[in-house]
């Protein structure tokens, strides 16, 4: 781990990690205890109150370019280290898991640093309260201390766009990866530590095998603001723990989402993304998992479908060919052939798939993708997130009735439009109520494009300038004109 500048052992030992592909040991990891994580807490404490972090623009910046160029040095080392322990398919490290991010996480905030509004002017006016001409300012500051809490299945990413916009800001972070996935951490600890000049306790990076020394982040005062992703339980959780300290929260939670294909759309263009959800083993927060098909063409939309799961099989996420690979862990896996014996149990049609181990992988927690259709959405399968390879097609009557489709959820995070015509795509899309939509198959990713959700999935929203918002507190000033 990284405590206060230092690579440090773990109060409470080691803890193993496994590659979920061959359920192989990679190797031990440092074990945090609680007293771990709040020596982790009071050294961030301390770099933010003590030293000109949080005031001095250029030198913040410099230390995130040096950051970019030390992981840029290890982009291939971190790679191959991302497919062993997350079970990652080596083709999605080349965009989401690890390319993409790496290109503008850091550079995009080191970059904003010039240019956002850290001072605002609203001009003098005749204030009554005093009786005096007043000039008025807004300043923006950093919120402080953040603990930064990170899921497994895209770790890299959520944590360098987490990292990004927190230092970017000015705050101090106390980083606490997922037991599953923690090397990838320890990796961006040592970086810290040994190739840049971020000052000791800036960043501090604590792994350890129990949740609960994670929750320390949320009881603690000296913590500012929590930044979780997760699922929604564990958001629920933060918020109420949180409460007791006026924390500040971003929170970017679960996802159903919805993929309308409309009547007027390419058929073969809306099915093709009835294959998301077996992207990554359906591990992703956004993945459509829902796929709306309208009653006049369902039959066709079926058949195709029902083609392209037929081709699919999960594999060796070393594999460059491998879409599908494991999920992370035998808890997940079972949990996924779960929810596919309950949507055989409430009356959806399983086309492909089942919950039987996949031919040939007896090793490794690997589920078929499945495919369901004739779903309702009040069952199950269509309501709650799956976090594996399983696809529910559900037929609609007409445009009104896909979109209220669509919204009967408690999530919102993201969605889908398909549809011959972009204008009459923006019209529909324009009625979800989720955070991040896609059009015609695309997605709007990048440092630059805020990502998060509306009801359940969540508060805030990370990347762009709205994520580095909340990484920041309002200070309005008032004196004399």
């Amino acid at each position: 781990m990284m405590i206060d500048g230092k690579l440090v052992e773990g109060q409470a030992g080691t803890f193993t990690n496994i590659n979920p592909a061959t359920e192989e040991v990679l190797g031990e990891v440092a074990d945090a205890s609680r007293a771990d994580m709040h020596r982790a807490i009071d050294a961030a404490r301390r770099a933010f109150d003590e030293t000109d972090w949080s005031t001095n623009h250029k030198f913040r910046q410099r230390c995130l370019l040096q950051l970019q160029e030390a992981l840029e040095a290890e982009r291939e080392e971190l790679r191959e280290e991302l497919i062993l322990e997350v079970g990652c398919p080596r083709s999605i490290t080349y965009g989401p898991q690890l390319d993409a991010p790496l290109a503008d996480a850091l550079r995009y905030p080191a970059k904003l640093i010039d240019e956002y509004p850290w001072e605002i002017s609203l001009g003098d006016a005749f204030v009554s309260v005093t009786g005096m001409n007043t000039t008025r300012r807004v300043w923006r500051e950093p919120a402080g201390v953040v603990g930064a809490i990170v899921p497994w299945n895209f770790p890299f990413e959520v944590t360098i766009q987490k990292i990004g916009q927190a230092l970017g800001t000015g705050c101090t972070v106390v980083l606490k990866p997922a037991p599953n996935t923690p090397y990838n951490a320890t990796r961006l600890g040592r970086l810290i530590a040994e190739q840049t000049d971020i000052p000791p306790g800036v960043v501090n990076v604590v792994t350890a095998s129990d949740h609960f020394v994670g929750e320390e982040l949320t009881l603690s005062p000296k913590v500012d603001l929590i930044s979780f992703t997760g699922s929604t339980v564990v958001g629920k959780r933060i918020m109420e723990k949180g409460a007791a300290t006026m924390k500040r929260l971003f929170l970017e939670l679960g996802g159903k989402s919805a993929t309308i294909v409309l009547e007027d759309a390419d058929l073969g263009v809306g099915c093709a993304m009835g294959i998301a959800p077996c992207m990554h083993a359906g591990q992703g927060c956004a993945a459509p998992t829902r796929l709306l098909l309208p009653r006049s063409r369902y039959h066709e939309g079926v058949e195709m479908l029902k083609g392209m799961y037929e081709g699919l099989s999960p594999g060796d996420p070393q594999d460059p060919n491998t879409l599908c690979g494991p999920l992370i862990s035998d808890k997940q896996r079972g949990r996924v052939r779960g929810y596919i014996e309950k949507g055989i149990e409430e009356g959806a049609r399983m086309l492909v798939g089942g919950p039987e181990t996949p031919d040939g992988l007896d090793k490794g927690f690997f589920v078929k993708p499945t495919l369901f259709v004739d779903v309702d959405n009040s069952m199950t399968i269509a309501q709650e997130e799956i976090f594996g390879p399983v696809l529910a097609v559900i037929p609609y009557e007409d445009e009104d009735d896909a979109v209220r489709i669509a919204n009967d959820t408690q999530y919102g995070l993201a969605g889908n439009v398909i549809s011959g015509s972009l204008d009459h795509a923006l019209a529909v899309a324009k009625r979800l109520r989720a955070g991040f939509i896609g059009i015609n198959g695309t997605v709007g990713y990048g440092a630059d494009t805020p990502f998060g959700g509306y009801k359940a999935s969540g508060i805030g929203r990370q990347n762009g300038t709205a994520g580095f918002d909340q990484y920041t507190e309002i200070k309005s000033v008032a004196y004399p004109a």
